[in-house]
């Protein structure tokens, strides 16, 4: 068992010692981490739906029905970490934050994480296995995925889904839509891309939008849907849930890599003195910004727990595979899970 690709519920006694020292941590990960992801059933587009790590079948939840249009736009209140604020001020506030870690945001997922958010970003990738393998995929007519990456600015997981599918599944054919509210990530990640093979690709795109209000995307239009470290800093997560839904073919797959919340009292106690106390410091040390980590690190606490984000997803008109989500480093991050009825 590899504790740091936990299942649910088991605690790994070592994590505590293990969490004191950084470098150590990863490379115990290097070590133990598998090679290889978790292989899943690879169902065709016509099938009941394409379900990723699961083997739920469509008799085992009812139907669910569509879910109900998103609400008006609402003048309440909101949180921006531990502040209370104007829900019209959040996406501002967070644009402010995003703008200012942008061409840092690889050294700012290395200190929330411990340096371990490559690996859970890797073991995210291959356990989508994303792309149509021709030999083994029933639905020769269609080539390639449609893949939605929210709020993935820096392209990292557009990137590492395009080279999943093209190296380990014979897929040259299959897209990813990066889109991101942020202008600046949104350069980055275009930078980045110049050092791919995916440059000058109409396999890769980049697009301003805000993952609540997705008009340019049709309906049923999209396989995979993925978001990474982003769903935690949206002013009306049900609203973009349900968005995600919406764009979503039925059988398409909703999957969210995101902090959590840790299982182990006494590691979450250590996880938690590293946030609050080092975090923020090593953000003014390394970046000159001290208020945006700080920012960063009560989003994490701020957000729900594996069993409220599930929730949450399910309410948006998703079937839940499993039960749910899977926790890595024991619960430090998770990745949800949710399947449009077909």
């Amino acid at each position: 068992m590899v504790p740091f690709l936990s299942p649910v519920n088991q605690i790994d006694p070592s994590l505590p010692q293990s969490i004191m020292n950084a470098h150590a941590t990863r490379s115990l990960l290097r070590r133990q981490l598998p090679t290889g992801g978790k292989q899943i059933s690879r169902n065709a587009v016509g099938n009941q739906y394409r379900c990723f790590s699961c083997s739920v079948k469509k008799s085992q939840q009812p139907q669910s029905t569509p879910p109900p249009p998103p609400p008006k736009s609402s003048t309440g209140t909101t949180h921006f970490g531990f502040e209370t604020i104007e829900e019209a001020l959040k996406e501002q506030k967070v644009a402010g934050v995003f703008s200012s870690v942008a061409s840092s945001y690889d050294t700012m997922n290395d200190l929330m994480s411990l340096g371990i958010h490559r690996l859970w970003k890797d073991h995210f990738i291959r356990n989508l296995n994303p792309g149509r393998n021709p030999l083994t995929s029933n639905t020769a007519q269609e080539k390639g995925w449609n893949i939605l990456d929210i709020a993935g600015g820096t392209g990292d997981i557009a990137f590492g889904m395009l080279d999943h599918a093209s190296t380990i599944n014979n897929d040259a054919h299959t897209k990813v839509t990066v889109a991101d509210i942020n202008p600046q990530m949104l350069a980055e990640g275009r930078k980045r891309a110049l050092a791919t093979p995916y440059a000058r690709s109409d396999r890769l795109r980049f697009v301003e939008a805000n993952a609540e209000k997705l008009d340019m995307i049709p309906d049923n239009s999209i396989d995979l849907y993925t978001v990474a470290f982003g769903i935690r800093n949206f002013t009306h997560k049900d609203v973009a849930l349900r968005e995600a839904y919406r764009v979503l073919k039925p059988g398409g797959v909703f999957a969210c890599l995101e902090f959590s919340k840790v299982r182990n009292p006494v590691f979450d106690a250590i996880y938690k003195r590293w946030s609050f106390s080092a975090i923020p410091l090593i953000g003014q040390l390394v970046a000159g910004d001290r208020d945006s980590y700080q920012y960063l690190v009560e989003s994490i606490e701020r957000f729900p727990s594996q069993t409220e984000f599930r929730d949450m997803i399910k309410d948006a008109g998703f079937m839940i595979p499993g039960q749910g989500w899977e926790d890595l480093t024991d619960g430090i991050a998770a990745i949800h899970k949710g399947v449009k009825p077909a």
